[in-house]
């Protein structure tokens, strides 16, 4: 059964703002790898060769990252959502592109530790007319629920107040043609949107047959900051250690980290599982367990861990350790010694802040 993929890439990222409101939440790097490109070879390695990519308002940085998919063995087609109207209106936006094909729909900021491969050959044996994977969670209420009869799917329910499991739908899904019958007939839920939980009840009320697909090992929704410090964690625990920077003799380093080519790292401790980017430098400073520093960054006199800092940015001066954090492109911190005699802010939307 040849298969087609579909990954959507074009959600506004609401619960990472304001990082997300100058670039694509789907491109913001997990061990400085963009989360859409785990995505993508998750696909290529299960031997799917066409892919369309749903975008939105982050079209043309999407397509710069991406490119035609020759770097992954793939060809992709870029496919417009004009508005964010839930998942299954960006499904049914594709249907030009996915014909009469089967194929599999993949969430673009989720994280699966071993891939999709298995799903697929289930599916491919299988041949139900859907297949979804399902996760056991502490906190049904907050995803889209299943109920099922051994291994079929008999009841979706979207955020249910009351689950009637612990299994919640992971972010990929497999359907034949059929899906594309639920457009005529789907409303949207009380949040304005084409619900897939919806789209894939219309299956089971008609009689098709949806089966269940749990989850082997770990997976994240990288949707929120702590999720996605989570899956920065899980994945540079699977590094092994490479240095092909520079590291002086005043510096030590300790456990998985990676040094890419062109980083220095000067009178300093690295403590993995860590990446440090190319062309970074980190000076008179400490690195903890479970920071990914990009390409082209600066720490100096700092201390910083279990944090993502991105391209560019510079880190300077700091008395307190940075924890817990995700900065951005071209940031600077630094200290300045000036007894504050009022707080000037330039902050976004929705943000938090606490001044001590």
């Amino acid at each position: 059964m040849e298969l087609k993929g579909l990954i959507l890439s074009g959600g506004k990222g609401t619960r990472l703002r304001p990082l997300t409101y100058t670039r694509a939440k789907q491109l913001v790097p997990i061990a400085n790898k963009p989360i859409l490109f785990y995505g993508l070879e998750a696909l290529a390695e299960a031997g799917i060769r066409e892919i369309g990519i749903i975008v939105g308002e982050t079209r043309s940085e999407v397509i710069e990252a991406v490119g035609d998919g020759s770097r992954w063995n793939v060809r992709v087609t870029y496919i417009d959502q004009p508005e964010p109207l839930g998942l299954a209106h960006a499904l049914f936006t594709a249907k030009d592109f996915l014909k009469d094909s089967s194929f599999v729909m993949y969430l673009g900021d989720n994280l699966l530790k071993n891939g999709i491969a298995s799903l697929i050959d289930d599916f491919r044996r299988s041949q139900p007319n859907s297949q979804i994977l399902l996760a056991s969670v502490p906190n049904p209420e907050h995803f889209g629920v299943a109920e099922l009869d051994h291994n079929r799917v008999i009841r979706l329910e979207e955020k249910p107040s009351k689950p009637r499991s612990n299994w919640a739908l992971v972010g990929v899904y497999m359907f034949d043609p059929h899906i594309f019958e639920a457009e005529a007939v789907l409303k949207p839920s009380w949040r304005g949107e084409l619900e897939i939980t919806d789209a894939i009840q219309f299956l089971i009320d008609r009689g098709f047959r949806v089966e269940a697909h749990k989850v082997d090992g770990w997976w994240k929704d990288t949707g929120k900051l702590e999720d996605m410090l989570e899956a920065n964690r899980l994945i540079l625990e699977t590094l092994a250690q490479r240095i092909d920077g520079d590291v002086d003799q005043k510096s030590r380093i300790d456990g998985r980290v990676v040094i890419e080519r062109g980083a220095r790292i000067i009178n300093s401790t690295i403590r993995g599982p860590a990446v440090i980017g190319e062309n970074s430098t980190i000076e008179n400073g400490y690195v903890g367990p479970f920071t990914s520093i990009q390409d082209e960054c600066v720490i100096r006199d700092s201390e910083i861990q279990h944090s993502i800092v991105l391209r560019g940015s510079k880190i300077l001066d700091l008395r307190r350790r940075v924890e817990d954090s995700l900065i951005g492109v071209n940031v600077r911190i630094t200290r300045n010694d000036r007894p504050p005699q009022a707080y000037r802010l330039l902050v976004g939307d929705n943000s938090d802040i606490e001044i001590y």
